[in-house]
This record gives C-alpha cells, sequence and structure tokens, in this order.
C-alpha cells in the first residue's frame, strides 16, 4: 500500500519529532534558569550563621572590650549601645539575654550596669540576620581568588638522540652534573648536563627499564624494569654489585628515602616493597593496592611513603608498620605519577581525569589543575612554583603551584625518523637549580626546556580570569 519512499519519509519526520521534544526538554530544564542563583534554604543559612558566630565571636566575653572589630565590620557601637537602622550598615544584631535598655525604631540597646553585663547569645539564643550589602560579599569574593605567580614561558633548548627505544625514566644526580636515563631499549645512558655528551652506557637488564633513582649518600644507581629485577648498580666500577629478589610480576616504580638507607619498589603485582640498600633483606612487604603500582614517592615526614596504583586509589603508609594508614579514592582513573613538593607539605598526583593537589599529612584535598586533557604520564615541581605535568598525546602544561593557573601550553614534535603518534611524554624532571626541564619521550629523544629569558611581565602577560579558579571536585 506504501512505497518505500513514504516510509523512510514518515521515519524522518517521527525522527525529528522526537529530537524537537528533547531539544525543548532539556531547554526548559537547564537554559531558562542558566544565570539565575540557586534559591536559599532560609532555616539552613540561620543555623550556618549561628554556627560561624558561636565560632568566630565564642571567646569575646564582653563586647565594650572589642569595639574596634565591630566598627571594622561596619558597626557603629557607642558606649553602652549597639546600633542597627539604613545610616548603619550592620551585619549582626547580637541580642542579650540580659538588658536595661529598650528596642525601638529597629535600634538594638543593650545596657550595662556592670563591666560583665553585656554577654554574647547563648547557645539557644537566636540571630537576627540582616541584609548585607552586595559590594561586601563582592569585596569577600575577590579576596579568596589569589592572583597568580608570574612566570616566564619555557622553550626548546636542546634534543638529544642516542635511545633506540621510548625514554620511560629520568634522573638527575644531586651534584646537578649528570643525569641518567633508560627506556625500552633496556639499557641505562648517563649523560653530562652540561654538555650532553653521553659518558657512560649500563647494560644488564632483559626487558625495558621503568624506574631510575641515584643515591645521595652513595654511589649507588638503582634501577628497575619489567624483567621483575631491581639493580644496584656502582658507579666506581660501572657494574651491577646488588639484586633485590622478591616482586612476583614486572617492577615499575622506584624510589629512596630522604635520610634512611630504604630503597622502595612497586610492581604489577600490587605490592609496594621495602628493602635494606646495603643488606638486600626486604623490610616490608606492604600490600593492598588491587594493581599495578605505577608510581612511588617518598618523604622526611609523614607519610613516608605515598603509592599511586593503576586501582585509582592512592595510598598513605606507616613505614614503622609497614601498613596502609590512608587510602585517597578521589580520582576515577589509574594514578600514573605522584610528586611531593620539595620545600611545602603538600603532593600533587596525575590521572587521565585530574590533577589533584593534597595537603599532608592526612592527604586533604585541596584543589584540581584543570586543563590537561588526557592521560597524564608524569609530574614534575621546582622550587620557583612551577608544576610541570606531560601528556600521552607529546602534550607538555605548565601551571602555578599556588593557585593551579594553567600558564603556558606546549606540544611537542616527534622528531624525524618516528611515527607522528609518537609523541607521548613519559619522563619530566628538573634540575637541582630548577631552571632547566628534561622531558624523556616517545620519539627515543631527551629534550632540555629552559625559561626564556628575554621574557617581560610586559611582553607575556599572566592571562588570569578568576571566575576560571581550581574547583573542590
Amino acid at each position: 500500500f506504501f512505497s518505500p519512499t513514504f516510509m523512510s519519509k514518515r521515519k524522518e519526520e517521527a525522527l525529528r519529532n522526537v529530537v524537537a521534544r528533547t531539544m525543548k526538554r532539556s531547554r526548559d530544564l537547564f537554559i531558562n534558569s542558566h544565570g539565575l542563583r540557586a534559591e536559599v534554604y532560609e532555616p539552613a543559612r540561620k543555623v550556618h550563621v549561628d554556627i560561624k558566630t558561636r565560632i568566630e565571636y565564642g571567646m569575646l566575653e564582653d563586647i565594650q572590650e572589642h569595639q574596634p572589630l565591630l566598627a571594622m565590620a561596619g558597626t557603629q557601637v557607642s558606649k553602652n549601645k549597639l546600633i542597627t537602622g539604613p545610616e548603619a550598615p550592620a551585619l549582626l544584631a547580637l541580642p542579650a539575654p540580659q538588658t536595661t535598655g529598650s528596642s525601638s525604631n529597629g535600634a538594638l540597646t543593650v545596657g550595662a550596669t556592670k563591666p560583665d553585663a553585656a554577654k554574647l547569645p547563648s547557645k539557644s539564643s537566636s540571630l537576627q540576620v540582616l541584609p548585607v550589602p552586595a559590594s561586601m560579599l563582592a569585596a569577600q569574593q575577590r579576596a579568596r581568588h589569589k592572583e597568580p605567580q608570574w612566570h616566564a614561558p619555557w622553550k626548546l633548548m636542546k634534543v638529544i638522540s642516542g635511545h633506540t627505544g621510548w625514554v620511560r625514566t629520568i634522573c638527575v644526580d644531586h651534584t646537578n652534573e649528570w643525569f641518567a636515563t633508560a627506556g625500552d631499549d633496556r639499557v641505562i645512558k648517563i649523560w653530562d648536563l652540561a654538555s650532553s655528551q653521553l659518558k657512560l652506557t649500563l647494560t644488564g637488564h632483559i626487558s625495558a627499564v621503568k624506574g631510575l633513582a641515584i643515591s645521595k649518600t652513595s654511589p649507588y644507581l638503582f634501577s628497575v624494569a619489567e624483567d621483575k629485577m631491581v639493580k644496584c648498580w656502582d658507579l666506581e666500577t660501572n657494574q651491577c654489585i646488588r639484586h633485590y629478589h622478591g616482586h612476583l610480576s614486572g617492577v615499575y616504580s622506584v624510589a629512596l628515602h630522604p635520610q634512611l638507607d630504604i630503597l622502595f619498589s612497586g610492581g604489577r603485582d600490587g605490592t609496594v616493597r621495602a628493602w635494606d640498600m646495603r643488606t638486600k633483606g626486604q623490610i616490608h612487604c606492604m600490600a593492598g593496592h588491587n594493581h599495578t603500582v605505577h608510581t612511588i614517592a617518598t618523604q622526611a615526614a609523614k607519610p613516608q611513603v605515598i603509592s599511586g596504583s593503576q586501582d585509582s586509589t592512592i595510598r598513605l603508609w606507616d613505614l614503622v608498620k609497614g601498613a596502609s594508614v590512608k587510602t585517597l579514592t578521589n580520582h576515577k582513573k589509574g594514578v600514573r605519577s605522584i610528586v611531593c613538593h620539595p620545600t611545602e607539605y603538600t603532593f600533587v598526583s596525575a590521572s587521565a581525569d585530574n590533577i589533584k593537589k593534597w595537603k599532608c599529612p592526612d592527604g586533604d584535598f585541596m584543589h584540581n589543575f584543570r586543563g590537561h586533557e588526557t592521560i597524564v604520564h608524569c609530574l614534575a615541581i621546582n622550587d620557583d612554583g612551577v608544576l610541570v605535568s606531560g601528556g600521552d598525546n607529546g602534550s607538555i602544561r605548565l601551571w602555578d603551584w599556588e593557585t593551579g593557573h594553567l600558564f603556558q601550553d606546549m606540544d611537542t614534535i616527534a622528531q624525524p625518523g618516528s611515527l607522528e603518534a609518537e609523541s607521548a611524554v613519559f619522563a619530566a624532571t628538573f634540575d637541582h637549580s630548577g631552571t632547566r626541564l628534561l622531558t624523556g619521550e616517545a620519539d627515543k629523544t631527551i629534550k632540555i626546556w629552559r625559561e626564556d629569558p628575554d621574557a617581560t611581565p610586559e611582553t607575556h602577560p599572566t592571562r588570569y580570569n578568576p571566575d576560571m579558579v581550581p574547583k573542590r571536585y
């Protein structure tokens, strides 16, 4: 009865009707209320003001002794009177349970026959909430947004070639004279930091090398790889002198305690193992993660060990007990990098969903670094407050540490002979002066970056929008 053309037109018309209804419902739900302030629930607001006042002024015993503080808040206080009205923009009028004066015409008079006659309200007393001027609220809102510190933009200074596989890890010696790199080509290379010349090549691993750590107290270099091995290299003899046996699968991360002779390693078996550097004995096998441990960070203060795993969790460990004291579950994707700030009591973690800043010792969440929309493999911080993140798509983002402001974004370019997709940044670290940034990438190169010496706040101003502040979610 109906031709195929007629039926197809009927289907298209029905589909357009469904889409139109869906768009109308979405507009009714969201667009009409866009920009409108949410309705304030009055009982909850009164409870909030009551609690806030009790916390702020609960220690005050005599209002007359604190007249300067009340005057700064915009309240006119006479000797025995707290006046509110159209001529005095007071925020709160605190009724006293015992008064000898009277209240009329919007004014509250507190009589005081004795020095302690005027007291703050008790817990059961209520507060008279008066309208707050919009200008004062705007000033308070601006005060919360701290402007970021100006940082000079960074630019590429040098490209170093020599590896035949992806460069997975970089570590700088504490003397700031040389650095070590390793990757999928199973070799460890040591380079002169000033001239970028190759000084030494160490071979011994039979699989991709995932992590390096250099001791500050002895001439030792530690390496971990997917061959389940944790090796200690003596840089005076250029030989492997110790093996640490215990991991049941590939080892992906390594770190050294800043004060003790303890080595930490984490791998695909989901454990963080603590080793005695000299005796090769295992001190702790700290289990708790359900997936690969990608990163380990250590510090002298508690928590001394912090680990991030592919199971999307961060664990804070008690080194004495060898047990987890807290698990952070804010991330929704695997945690691939954790770095502690060199001077502050904070640390930062990176995942595919976000970069998050935490406060020690309890791991209290502070804020996000938003803007790096990819899998973040590595992080680095210097003393000047510059945070660097390297992504899987070759992107590098630079942030102001204090405010979380993204002040520069740049993309690496794969070197000739490499695929266009081989631009991932797997490793990043600053030298100990904080003036040079070293990155290890999938194009088999090491790149050295530095600040632009000709940049000034006038030529490169900070593009800061106070509305785009880090959010707590």
